[in-house]
């Protein structure tokens, strides 16, 4: 256990989380602009640690490639995918899911004109990018300098108090419970299906799938299909 090196993560990602959920709730800059934030953050301070900490080989070891677990995510992702359309279809007569895009549009700008290209950034690339900070930086690093089951827990909760702080009023209070719940357990999936490898390219698989659902859900609510 290196406690100095954990306090270090535990602490970066999250003044990192906060300063985007600040971005998200309060600056609201331009989707791109936010988008540029994050990079920043997301990926600049893990390297900074990664540099200063001479770990170059745990590193490389988060991209390097292997076939071994990316059946089963696809199979998950496929499933979670289904999942979430169907949800919605059950749920539009109960949740007023029109608060989305019009947030969308007032917030960040982002609206049925660009949406195709912000789904596509946001499907693969800004998965990529979420993946790389809560569950290498987040989990895969720190379980290595601390409890397993700590760093399991603090970077689920850190992944849905993120994404609850960007969600802020999309829906009514009691649906942000649930959400919130669903996040933490999504996070909890990604990390165990990055745990099997020590790479992140399983959590990834499965995050672009409900990535691309909440974007097929947003094109919905655009009218674009």
């Amino acid at each position: 256990m290196n406690k100095k090196k954990a306090v270090w993560i535990v602490l970066s990602v999250f003044l990192c989380s906060f300063l985007m959920i600040f971005v998200d709730g309060w600056i609201q800059p331009s989707y791109w602009i936010k988008s540029l934030i994050k990079m920043v953050l997301f990926l600049l301070i893990p390297m900074i640690y990664v540099i200063f900490n001479h770990e170059t080989n745990e590193l490389k070891r988060l991209f390097k490639f292997s076939k071994k677990g990316l059946f089963t995510a696809f199979l998950i992702g496929i499933s979670l995918y289904i999942l979430m359309i169907d949800g919605y279809f059950v749920l539009r007569k109960t949740v007023d899911f029109s608060l989305i895009p019009q947030h969308l549009v007032m917030d960040i700008g982002v609206n049925a004109d660009n949406f195709v290209v912000v789904a596509f950034y946001i499907s693969l690339i800004n998965s990529f990018l979420e993946e790389f900070f809560f569950r290498g930086y987040s989990f895969l690093f720190l379980k290595e300098k601390t409890s397993g089951w700590f760093a399991f827990v603090m970077s689920s909760f850190v992944f849905a108090l993120y994404h609850l702080g960007m969600m802020k009023g999309w829906f009514q209070d009691g649906f942000m419970l649930v959400t919130f719940f669903g996040l933490f357990l999504g996070g909890c999936i990604f990390n165990v299906l990055d745990m099997k490898n020590e790479t992140i390219y399983s959590g990834w698989l499965v995050h672009a799938f409900v990535n691309l659902g909440i974007n097929t859900i947003g094109l919905i609510l655009f009218q674009l299909i």
